[in-house]
């Protein structure tokens, strides 16, 4: 179910030049006036000169602290001080945020002046042609009646005080194009600019990512604000309709259900829906005020008023029509794009455009000096819609027959619909690769097999996630010192206590365990109902919890011992506990893994 938000910046002109104005200085604060000193060197305990501490009077004389004392021990028991004023001073401390004494009057601070506001309306003038035209104006501006299109001349006439400044188109499509770059590495991997002051991104599967769509729509809102730019966004189910939303709406945040955009849109202008200027002067001429005006009218006789164009728009505003997003790709992204001439649905064909597709992409990469890490098949049928097939091999590769096998896997999940128009190849992860060693080497000796393209095919076929080698975590406590890595990582760092060959994802109670406590191996105990003879045993390693995760573990212990039974079986088991204390564990007896 398609879902599109529609950002709109309707002041991105000037508040990119507010951005780079340097803020104004706040008038200097009025000089507080100075606090009364008392110079009685009586009512604090610190010399003038430094050297001691407050409230260490009695260490001034070698005996200060016995006169102290014997002074505090002939008063009566209730008026004694305790030891920890005694301690310190000989009297008891005052509250050191009391109120200051009424003798001391503190004038009041005057209140910090507001940041200095732009009270002179800014526009931006542009040139077309011989004259000088504003190309977009402050809301102070708008307030005033200086609107977009409005001659210069005769907006100094309307406005002697103005702030006028040059229109620079280039810069703030460079913001725009950075928010859109942006927006594809951080929100939702298809966005596209929307005209010249907003964006369109597509939310489908991806607005769940973001805590739904009302959390994204007020995080991108506060993202922007955070900028210096004030935003509008609206989600529906079409870009039509939430680019309408977003510019023409009430609201800073519109969220439409799947299916009502025909109803939250009925009020909008026709201008809404992006028409032509001869088309909105055309709908004016025919009384048509509202987009409701024109649902009900057949499309017929609307085309040949407003222009099948127009028509177009309103169908697919309404999801009639499909309006596909060309999402941005990023600069440094590759991208190898076929248009065919006749759409094609069969497997045969297709295997022969992806073909097409790697070489080329072969060569973006080895003139880049990279290897592909993965590769997003993305295809559009001629009814607008898009399906997406990606790839991903174990480590960097420029092997266009092995990545061709890799799409010949899943070539059954493509569904062409009707027929397939555009085929584009984008390679989203790649990574450093040098030169590709030769099969062989020049003594006639074959080349060693390269184990990177048997682990590609068997994730094509079983799954990736079904690959993985063991990797060690710095980590005592065994069930968390190993983690899944990528299946030709060479992990190092290992332990070099002898660890079992299979660990059990739970430690298993045992029972009947016969030991000697409190550093003695077991003798006996039960495994599973089956009652185990231990003839030799190894032990303890013993292991600490690990404090800093969780409060339970501070005196956790476990002490590990390897045993082996009369049949020859090997077992890792530990006991909680150290055996002597309690509070390290309760003695219990579970077994972690087995050797061999």
């Amino acid at each position: 179910m398609p879902r599109v938000a529609s950002l709109y910046l309707p002041h991105l002109a000037i508040e990119r030049v507010r951005r780079l104005e340097r803020p104004r200085a706040l008038p200097d604060a009025p000089a507080l006036p100075l606090l009364p000193v008392d110079d009685d060197p009586g009512a604090c305990s610190v010399p003038r000169g430094g050297g001691w501490r407050p409230g260490a009077r009695w260490a001034q004389a070698e005996d200060a602290r016995t006169a102290i004392v014997e002074e505090a021990a002939a008063l009566p028991l209730h008026q004694q001080p305790t030891m920890r004023e005694l301690g310190r001073r000989s009297e008891a401390a005052e509250h050191p945020f009391k109120r200051a004494p009424a003798a001391v009057v503190r004038q009041p601070v005057a209140a910090a002046a507001a940041p200095m506001m732009h009270t002179v309306p800014l526009i931006l003038a542009e040139a077309i042609g011989q004259r000088q035209l504003i190309a977009a104006a402050c809301p102070a501006a708008l307030a005033l009646g200086l609107v977009p299109g409005m001659a210069i001349t005769q907006a100094r006439a309307l406005v002697p005080d103005l702030d006028i400044r040059p229109a620079d188109p280039g810069a703030d499509g460079a913001v725009l194009d950075g928010l859109t770059l942006h927006a594809v590495r951080h929100w939702t991997p298809t966005a596209a600019p929307s005209g010249a002051d907003g964006l369109w991104l597509d939310l489908s599967g991806a607005a769940h990512l973001h805590g739904g769509e009302v959390r994204f729509c007020a995080r991108l809102v506060r993202f922007c604000r955070r900028f210096g730019y004030t935003a509008r966004v609206a989600v529906a189910g079409t870009p039509g309709a939430a680019h309408a939303l977003a510019r023409y709406g009430r609201e800073a945040v519109t969220i439409v259900p799947t299916g009502g955009e025909a109803q939250a849109i009925s009020a909008l202008p026709p201008a809404a829906l992006r028409l032509s200027p001869d088309a909105i002067t055309a709908a004016q001429r025919f009384g048509f005020d509202r987009i409701a005006d024109l649902l009900p009218m057949p499309r017929g006789p609307l085309a040949r008023r407003l222009g099948l164009a127009s028509v177009t728009r309103l169908d697919a505003a309404l999801g009639r029509v499909a309006e596909p997003i060309v999402p941005v790709v990023p600069k440094e992204t590759p991208v190898a794009k076929r248009r065919l001439l006749e759409p094609i649905g069969t497997a045969e064909a297709i295997e022969q455009v992806i073909a097409d597709l790697l070489a080329d992409m072969i060569l973006l990469l080895q003139a880049r000096g990279r290897g592909v890490r993965t590769l997003v098949l993305l295809l559009e049928r001629i009814d607008g819609s898009e399906q997406r097939l990606a790839i991903g091999t174990a480590c960097a590769t420029r092997d266009a027959a092995h990545l061709a096998r890799l799409f010949h896997l899943r070539i059954e999940r493509i569904d062409p619909g009707d027929g397939i128009e555009t085929m584009r190849l984008a390679a989203t992860r790649t990574d450093p690769l040098g030169a590709t060693a030769v099969a062989g080497d020049l003594t006639g000796e074959a080349a060693v097999p390269d184990v990177a393209t048997l682990v590609d095919q068997i994730a094509g076929r079983v799954g990736e996630a079904a690959l993985f080698t063991a990797a060690p975590v710095e980590s005592d406590v065994p069930e968390r010192a190993v983690h899944r890595a990528p299946p030709l990582e060479a992990p190092t760092g290992w332990p070099a206590w002898r660890r079992p060959a299979r660990l059990l994802s739970r430690p298993e109670p045992l029972t009947g365990v016969l030991a000697l406590l409190p550093d003695a191996p077991p003798r006996r105990f039960t495994w599973r109902g089956q009652v185990h003879a231990v003839v030799a045993g190894d032990g303890p390693e013993r292991i600490h919890g690990e404090w800093w995760r969780r409060d339970g573990e501070v005196w956790a212990v476990r002490d590990y011992f390897r045993v082996e039974d009369e049949r020859g079986a090997r077992f890792w088991l530990f006991r909680r506990g150290d055996g002597v204390e309690p509070a390290t564990g309760d003695f219990s007896w579970y077994l972690h893994g087995l050797f061999g």
